[in-house]
């Protein structure tokens, strides 16, 4: 019996948070892990026999988690990990969007191979040990020979459950768009690399560890046609699409001026709306736009920390759901985040709501749904994001007995939120242990993380001093 073959019996935790269809919550719980999937859930008084024996003849590896929340692992929904080689840069410290882009860009312009290879695992790291089981990554910008592929090879390496976005950006500064000239790419080789990659990575079925989606970064980067022969690909090859859409009031400026349109009629009228569609932010989507999204069932990655720290505002969450969109969680790039710790933007996602819409704008509960269920919707899956028997095996447990928590035992479900963000005791992904007491298991992060710093350092240095670079 192989590794991945073998039986994991979690028990006793203190709350299994099911998110199952009645929203189960189970005290003293356990759930048995056979492979790659979920084989039963229940109270740990209720552990059938055959489950027993096998912990008692140690042919399942039994983990008792008394003062844990046990629950789904967490589900990223739009990044940009190549970013936590550029946090807080100063530049970009204190600027919106259009400002902090055009900051950046040059930087990111000088992204090598090894670069996109060694911000992938650090970026997967920090996410793994904050509870994300399963993310997406946005990678728009190709420069000195990089490739997507560097990135998929990197998360294969992690074991995390992945969703490769295949960014592009084809209208520069010299056609009327905000990029650079040099970072942009002609828009045959993005369909034809697009198409390769599809062919050589897209795993449709179910439990798959990776899937491609095709990403044109935003309506101020690339052309009506590259949307719309993105939209006619990706439907061809039944793959997702994915974009970033009025993220703050001078996106929508920008749509106005340049196309006669709002960014929802943008998105419709290239056949950016249904459910194999995501966008980002949303910041700025109007009522009819949410009435759009919601009867075509296109999704939205609401990124909390990113909207507070660059000024954009506050997203309609309770409006979107309240009219069928599927809102998914996502923390962002690690230049206008600063931080990828999932579970921490839970608790930002639930404050934000509040500021901007009143204490009973979103609760404790519904910030944890959006972060499991919500995400499997938007990324078009009914194979995560829950604890529920014959889902893929995706859980992660929060230890609750540290200060931290001291006096949140009324209700551990909601300290998880209301407390200080806690980091993750046990994560499973697809049946394997990969995070074992706090620790990444199978890999030494003090290295990755030197190599990482080195990187950040040199691609600074030769941005802001090419000619001795």
């Amino acid at each position: 019996m192989g590794a991945a073959d073998r039986v994991l019996i979690l028990r006793h935790a203190d709350v299994v948070v099911t998110m199952d269809a009645q929203r189960r919550e189970i005290a003293d719980g356990a759930v048995v892990v056979n492979g790659r999937a979920i084989e039963w859930v229940g109270p740990s008084a209720e552990l059938p026999v055959p489950w027993r024996e096998a912990i008692a003849s140690g042919s399942a590896e039994a983990m008792d988690l008394q003062g844990h929340v046990l629950m789904p692992g967490l589900v990223n929904t739009h990044h940009h990990m190549y970013q936590s080689l550029t946090r807080v840069v100063p530049e970009a410290q204190d600027a919106e969007l259009f400002g902090w882009l055009s900051n950046l860009y040059l930087l990111w312009a000088r992204l090598t191979p090894e670069m996109v290879r060694v911000s992938t695992q650090t970026a997967m790291a920090e996410l793994m040990l904050s509870g994300c089981t399963t993310t997406s990554d946005h990678l728009y910008l190709f420069p000195n020979g990089s490739r997507l592929d560097d990135s998929i090879e990197a998360a294969d390496a992690m074991g995390m459950r992945f969703h490769a976005a295949r960014g592009s950006m084809s209208v520069g500064r010299s056609a009327g768009g905000l990029p650079p000239d040099s970072v942009v790419e002609s828009e045959a080789a993005i369909l034809a690399d697009s198409e390769r990659l599809i062919g050589r990575w897209h795993d449709a079925s179910r439990y798959s560890m990776r899937r491609i989606v095709l990403a044109p970064c935003s309506p101020f980067s690339v052309s009506r046609d590259l949307m719309r022969e993105s939209a006619l690909l990706a439907r061809s090859h039944g793959v997702s699409l994915h974009t970033h859409l009025a993220e703050n009031d001078n996106d929508v400026a920008y749509s106005r001026e340049k196309f006669g349109m709002t960014p929802a009629e943008y998105a419709e009228d290239l056949g950016w709306v249904g459910r194999d569609v995501w966008h980002a932010h949303c910041v700025k989507l109007d009522p009819a736009g949410i009435a759009l999204f919601g009867r075509t069932g296109t999704g939205v990655a609401h990124c909390p920390c990113s909207n507070m720290r660059l000024g954009s505002g506050i997203a309609p969450v309770g409006a979107m759901r309240r009219a069928g969109v599927p809102v998914g969680l996502g923390v962002d790039g690690s230049a206008s985040n600063d931080g990828a710790h999932m579970l921490g933007e839970v608790r930002q996602a639930m404050l934000l709501q509040r500021v901007g819409f009143g204490p009973a704008a979103l609760n404790a509960r519904e910030a944890l749904e959006i972060a499991t269920l919500g995400g499997a919707r938007v990324l078009g899956r009914d194979d995560i994001g829950a604890l529920v028997p014959g889902l893929c095996a995706d859980l992660v447990a929060f230890d609750l007995r540290g200060v931290a928590h001291a006096g949140a035992g009324h209700d551990p479900v909601a300290a998880l939120v209301f407390c200080q963000s806690a980091d993750v005791s046990l994560s499973v992904i697809n049946g394997r242990v990969r995070v074992r007491d706090g620790r990444l298991v199978g890999m030494e992060l003090e290295p990755l993380l030197a190599r990482h710093r080195a990187l950040a350092r040199d691609l600074c240095d030769a941005a802001r001093h090419p000619h001795t670079a």
